[in-house]
């Protein structure tokens, strides 16, 4: 077995005044002390935003999990305060975003998720840092993200979960539609991860009273305090409720911040933490955790919107989906077209089916292929600067067509029509389809 070479060939057992033979690699080997921040400190000035800044008005965030679990996990360690806006049977948070935007000078800007080492664009989110009286900056998000179905529904869950303020602006949608649509997030906020506690529901359309019912059950069993304002035609009101809202909250100091979770067990995978005791505190007492700074709104006439601002236009009603309801006799006429197969109108926003008619493939497929068709033609539109315009598509398959179109008369309502190639005129049937309108404005 080899041995340590003596440290000098003398007789001074230290080296003094002895060439010592290891001198050379201690030169070498010699690291001067360097002190790292303790991971329990908490993120520098530069570190406290999702992402890093790749333009003005763009962030990137490279993720190796889906985007909705790295948001949660951004979320949980910088806890930032911000507003989240949610689109219910209508596409009006964008509006409101831009307007926010140009009513305070702000850009617009977008945080783009992508895949960790390809660089493949999984979400974009978009937001505004909106300036407060005491210069500070709330963020606003929307939850109408540029990604697939599923992905945009996990992300939306986020970032009302996390929130401080959750609003959702909520279209024109019949009672059982709007029921099956809130249920699901219903049960997110029981289950959890939510720690959002205060929402706001603006309806866009004469359905106050109606709303309020559902508010009273989605504050059921949450401990969220879930309140219905009066409708709201222009979103200068809109933002007047939202402001206003936030503002009273931090007067009173309600913060809905939670405590600050352990790390995660692996750079991609985080166990959902679990919800907080139903019954904790009631929604009208602040909760026990230490409030968050306080960050006013300029107020009016500071933060006015420019009366040249264009309203939100008005929007009718959907009608039920009964057997004789509107929607229902429209696609039983579609059905009777030479060549149909199947048909659906379904919500666009929640990937939903609505009404169905003929054979497969049956009316959740195609409400859930036909949501993530518009979304990825929509993103592509946004992407290309070419606008936000619900697309319309005539799609040629081996043996069948596809054709999707938004629904007159019915925002935020598609439909999603399968025809047999070998017995269908597309350019016949488009032509057929469009003189159906008709049905619908009963």
């Amino acid at each position: 077995m080899s041995s340590i070479p003596p440290s000098s060939t003398g007789s001074d057992p230290h080296g003094g005044g002895v060439d010592d033979g290891w001198q050379a690699t201690r030169a070498q080997t010699s690291v001067a002390t360097e002190l790292l921040a303790d991971a329990d400190d908490g993120p520098t000035d530069d570190q406290r935003d999702i992402g890093r800044q790749v333009g003005a008005d763009q962030r990137e965030l490279f993720v190796s999990c889906d985007p909705a679990e790295a948001l949660q996990q951004q979320f949980e360690l910088l806890q930032p305060d911000y507003i989240a806006l949610h689109d219910v049977g209508t596409v009006s948070s964008r509006k409101l975003l831009a307007g926010v935007a140009t009513a305070s000078n702000r850009t617009l800007q977008k945080l783009v998720i992508r895949r960790q080492g390809y660089g493949t664009p999984l979400a974009t989110l978009e937001f505004v840092d909106f300036p407060g009286a005491d210069g500070s900056l709330l963020r606003l998000y929307t939850t109408q993200a540029d990604a697939d179905t599923v992905a945009r529904q996990a992300l939306a869950r986020v970032l009302m979960g996390y929130s401080q303020l959750a609003v959702l602006m909520v279209g024109a949608l019949p009672a059982h539609l709007l029921e099956s649509t809130l249920k699901p997030l219903h049960e997110a906020m029981v289950t959890g991860p939510w720690f959002n506690r205060h929402m706001l529901l603006l309806p866009l359309t004469a359905t106050t009273a109606t709303l309020t019912s559902f508010a009273t059950d989605m504050a059921r069993g949450t401990g969220v305090n879930v309140r219905t304002t009066p409708q709201v035609t222009r979103p200068a009101d809109a933002w007047g409720f939202i402001s206003g809202t936030w503002n009273k909250l931090r007067e009173q100091g309600i913060g809905a911040r939670p405590a600050r979770p352990a790390p995660p067990s692996g750079p991609t995978s985080m166990p959902p933490m679990a919800p907080r005791p139903i019954g904790a505190f009631s929604p009208s007492v602040p909760p026990p955790a230490a409030p968050t700074p306080t960050l006013p709104l300029a107020t009016p006439p500071a933060v006015a919107y420019p009366t040249s601002y264009a309203p939100m236009p008005p929007t009718r009603p959907v009608a039920p989906t009964q057997a004789d309801s509107p929607l229902q006799r429209y696609v039983n006429q579609l059905i009777e077209l030479t060549g149909m197969v199947s048909c659906c109108v379904f919500d666009i926003a929640s990937g939903r089916d609505l009404v169905h008619a003929g054979a497969r493939p049956s009316a959740d497929v195609l409400a859930q292929h036909g949501a993530a068709l518009l979304g990825a033609m929509t993103a592509t539109a946004r992407t290309m600067g070419l606008g936000h315009a619900m697309p319309e598509a005539a799609i040629t398959l081996g043996s069948h067509h596809l054709l999707l179109r938004a629904v007159p008369n019915h925002p935020g309502l598609a439909l999603h029509a399968v025809l047999d190639k070998t017995h269908a005129n597309l350019t016949l049937v488009r032509l057929q389809v469009v003189r159906m309108d008709n049905l619908l404005e009963g």
